[in-house]
């Protein structure tokens, strides 16, 4: 049986994790979305929260609403937003995930979570002009998240501190993948390969020094820090206040640690500190990997 309404919570995520590009992901215990679903006779689209006035309510340039569409199904889609926009914490990979999700419930259309990780990827591409899955992945599955081509590979860690400070700078994710290099060097490669195998072996492990350890990569972050003010200060704070590692989140502006659980509130402050002392609000979310969207009600 079918429903005609449902709400969902759908979690903000960190794409990467240094070496795994378009590949690795994680869900975020906060912030979230939630996101209201209604049958109704055409898709609409309300947005409400922080940095609503900003989100497109076009349901063809709403990556929710593109998502709808995909499906062929006419509802009423109202989005409490919670995680902030261009943050590098997968703001409009939220609604997509949260939307499949929900959508595939209510009208008990029966696909598996990597069928939907296809379905919303194709709806992020709305936002960033790539329909890739690094995102939604772990937004619909939770965990630790591996995409590489159609599959999807998931599992849940423990007791993994995560401290994701966003700071007050505008990085558009289209910009930040447009000034990638096309070709890199075999030798880079080489090591982020070896920074990504480790990472899945740490993962596995819960082995969080190993996991910091490899969030060391070569090349994409070098290029991208250029668009965060401070951020070599911020870096070297956050491992001299005891984190494992540290990178950016996604495409950033965020930056995002991993450490242990008691170690987290010391970390979150000396990383806005560092931003601060460049002149950069920021706020820190003191969080672990977390589950993916889930029914509320």
């Amino acid at each position: 049986m079918g429903r005609d309404y449902l709400k969902v919570r759908v979690p903000a995520t960190s794409a990467n994790l240094g070496a795994g590009f378009d590949v690795f992901g994680i869900a975020v215990g906060t912030p979230a979305d939630i996101i209201e679903i209604e049958k109704s006779s055409r898709i609409e689209i309300k947005v409400t929260g922080r940095d609503s006035e900003f989100v497109p309510v076009n349901p063809e340039k709403n990556t929710a609403g593109v998502v709808a569409s995909i499906l062929c199904r006419t509802v009423k889609i109202t989005i409490h937003r919670n995680i902030p926009l261009s943050s590098g914490l997968g703001s409009s990979a939220a609604p997509a995930a949260g939307v499949a999700f929900a959508l595939n419930e209510m009208f008990d259309l029966g696909y598996s979570k990597e069928e939907l990780v296809q379905i919303a990827a194709k709806g992020e591409k709305a936002a960033s002009g790539v329909a890739h899955a690094d995102n939604v992945a772990p937004a619909i599955c939770g965990g630790f998240v591996i995409v590489h081509k159609n599959r999807v590979l998931s599992f849940m860690p423990e007791n993994i501190g995560i401290v994701a400070v966003h700071p007050d700078i505008i990085v558009s994710t289209r910009v930040a993948r447009s000034i990638l290099p096309k070709k890199i060097p075999l030798e880079d490669i080489s090591f982020n390969t070896g920074s990504a195998a480790s990472m899945v072996v740490g993962m596995i492990r819960g082995d969080i020094e190993l996991i910091g350890k490899s969030m060391e990569n070569r090349v994409i972050e070098e290029i991208r820090s250029r668009l965060i003010k401070g951020y070599a200060q911020v870096k070297e704070s956050a491992l001299d206040a005891g984190a494992a590692g540290i990178t950016i989140s996604g495409s950033g502006p965020t930056m995002l640690a991993v450490c242990r659980m008691d170690e987290r509130e010391k970390i979150a402050q000396a990383m806005v500190q560092a931003f601060g002392e460049n002149n950069i609000r920021s706020e820190a979310f003191i969080t672990t990997i977390g589950r993916g969207a889930e029914i509320i009600v």
